[in-house]
């Protein structure tokens, strides 16, 4: 093969992240799962350092330009593009705690998986009040597919995820824990459970941890989360104009982008500037302008908006929708990192989480080059 010039490094892992890529050997690095809650359909693959989520089980993925090579058993392989090498990646290696079971038999990669390469990551409750139906759910979202096939169960207790966090770090060497929960029944909006696992996993180990969860209608919630060890916060827009919210999250869209906000201004005096976050899914129809618009919103605020590329899910209703192109990306990413380097809001400053993590997207990348 000719070795060809590779493309700088958040270009070559946009172009990854929207056409994904191809494995001569589909066992590659850690076992990967089709569909189930995010991010599904994707291997952990580190390129000059960043460790990204790549789509491998995609529509898109399986047509790519991107081939990898099967790896050596240390986990090193060749990227290519059209028949020409790119250079050097690698798959992190099958994490040790997922060996381990629980006294009762549930193996602990049922309870929480390691993200990107030194994540830990778990969905507390793996049932939502939106996903009861297709006229409510989220178009994106494959929460209830983790549980029907078995990979997972419907509760993990506070108990069993401060035995799997403390082995985690232990065995494995990681470094900060997201939890998210799918939305349960009443006003807390899940505080309250992701509270009660937060004081559980601090009292086994010392590990940073970001919740996830909707707004909660009564403010007081960030101060119970905060007070239980929780270090980060996300609370996820996913999409930004009215009628797309609408069309793509029925259910979610109820609440409204004024609550967001509201609640972002009250979470940011509990966790402090950059600790507060949310997630943009780039590529469900939200224009540039609208996406760029929101984020000095939200920057201004205090909330780092973690802009990533839409990736279908198999079994989902968007499971055939196309990603957004490179350049889309490009885009939005070049100047949201400008935005977040001048306000003094980074990916390296966030405690805990996925903003933290930035395996989703090439954001961080961009923030590092403004910063070398």
């Amino acid at each position: 093969m000719e070795t060809a010039t590779r493309p700088s490094t958040e270009i070559l892992i946009n172009e990854l992240q929207s056409f994904g890529a191809r494995l001569v050997d589909p066992k590659a690095g850690q076992e990967s799962r089709r569909g189930g809650a995010g991010p599904s359909d994707h291997k952990p693959m580190t390129i000059d350092g960043m460790t990204v989520m790549v789509p491998v089980h995609t529509a898109p993925a399986f047509e790519s330009p991107y081939l990898v090579e099967k790896p050596d058993e240390t986990g090193k392989s060749r990227i290519s593009r059209d028949g020409q090498v790119l250079g050097e990646v690698s798959f992190p290696l099958r994490p040790r705690f997922y060996e381990r079971s629980t006294a009762d038999g549930i193996p602990y990669s049922q309870i929480a998986v390691l993200h990107g390469r030194d994540v830990l990551a778990t969905t507390v409750l793996q049932t939502c009040i939106r996903y009861q139906s297709r006229t409510k759910t989220c178009q994106f979202c494959a929460i209830g597919q983790s549980l029907a096939a078995g990979r997972t169960i419907a509760h993990k207790t506070p108990e069993q995820l401060a035995e799997v966090a403390k082995a985690a770090v232990e065995l494995d060497g990681v470094r900060h824990m997201v939890m998210t929960t799918g939305t349960p029944k009443g006003s807390d909006r899940g505080a309250a459970i992701l509270a009660d696992s937060a004081r559980a996993i601090k009292a086994a180990v010392d590990l940073p941890i970001q919740a996830q969860c909707e707004p909660p209608e009564d403010d007081g919630w960030f101060q119970v989360m905060k007070d239980a060890g929780v270090d980060a916060l996300g609370m996820h827009l996913e999409v930004v104009t009215p009628e797309v919210r609408a069309r793509i999250m029925p259910g979610k869209a109820q609440v409204s982008i004024e609550k967001y906000m509201s609640s972002f201004r009250a979470a940011v005096e509990v966790f402090g500037r950059g600790q507060v976050s949310t997630y943009i899914l780039a590529g469900l129809g939200d224009t540039r302008e609208a996406i760029l618009d929101i984020c000095e919103k939200l920057v201004a605020i205090g909330v780092y908006p973690f802009v990533v590329p839409f990736v279908p899910i198999s079994g989902t209703p968007l499971e055939s929708h196309a990603g957004p192109k490179p350049d889309f990306m490009h885009s939005i990413l070049g100047p949201l990192s400008r935005m977040l380097v001048d306000s003094g809001l980074k990916a390296v400053d966030i405690k805990a989480g996925c903003g933290k993590c930035g395996a989703c997207s090439a954001l961080s990348t961009y923030e590092r080059m403004l910063t070398k």
